[in-house]
């Protein structure tokens, strides 16, 4: 399977009062093309760094980041992201707020065009008839459905989601893992998912990847075996469940703790 997303030795640091704070060291990962890679790591292990180099946001200091075979070198309108805060438009409907990314990368594209696109995504994480409210009318996760849309209305090739669930509840949070199963399903693209949450890691990912503390590499890779039509279920198999305890004892190491028994 070839590669679509390829990090080769990243390092990185940030310029500090008081100096170089490192964040990433000789980071090396790659991510197949249509694969979902979540990420997950300590606290402050450069994880969003990672995203942002991905993004073309930012450069590294040392390193090569390259998407389809070509280095990353500035931002790309072929990557789409999505954030723990939706960030939408007050002043634009949710239609007018998910067709944003088109008016930009794609401003030939006629308006007729761009809103039957919107609305057909709308329509499949279950906002029809939400098209015309402003985003204070909806609820959080509401919100973040529409957030997810706008991030995806433009056919990315890479979609990158920085804790896009973290702020919702738990059982928001969980529906939502299966709309943007659903959506992967009708909406091919490889992903990148940082994430907190082991749960969400292993539900979602086709790949886990472990991000020791800073400054960071891949500590670890988990390869996800659990079936591609997973529903939440899934999680209170025994297999995930021995994932799950190997992934937290991976992130005990990485916080410069001993793993616990099991």
């Amino acid at each position: 399977m070839t590669n679509l997303i390829e990090i080769k030795g990243v390092t990185h640091a940030y310029t500090t009062a008081s100096g170089p704070l490192p964040v990433l060291d000789n980071l090396t990962m790659a991510v197949p093309e249509g694969e979902f890679a979540a990420v997950v790591g300590p606290s402050g292990c450069g994880k969003s760094t990672l995203t942002r180099l991905v993004a073309g946001l930012m450069k590294p200091d040392q390193g090569e980041v390259w998407l389809h075979g070509e280095r990353v070198k500035s931002p790309r309108k072929t990557v789409g992201m999505a954030f723990q805060n939706p960030v939408l438009l007050e002043w634009r409907t949710i239609l007018q707020n998910v067709i944003l990314p088109l008016e930009i990368v794609a401003p030939k594209m006629s308006k007729a065009d761009r809103e039957a696109r919107a609305m057909e995504l709308l329509d499949l994480v279950g906002l029809t008839g939400f098209d015309g409210k402003r985003p204070s009318e909806l609820s959080g996760g509401m919100r973040q459905r529409a957030s997810l849309c706008r991030s995806i209305v433009h056919k990315p090739d890479v979609l990158i989601m920085d804790e896009p669930f973290g702020a919702l509840d738990a059982f928001t949070r969980e529906d939502l893992w299966q709309t943007m199963r659903d959506l992967r399903a009708k909406e091919p693209f490889t992903c990148v998912l940082i994430t907190h949450d082991l749960r969400e890691s292993v539900f979602l990912g086709d790949q886990v990847i472990v991000m020791s503390g800073r400054p960071a590499h891949a500590q670890f890779i988990l390869d996800v075996d659990l079936p591609a039509d997973r529903t939440l279920d899934i999680l209170y198999t025994p297999e995930a469940a021995a994932m799950l305890h190997t992934l937290r004892d991976q992130i005990q190491i990485a916080q410069g703790r001993n793993p616990e028994v099991h």
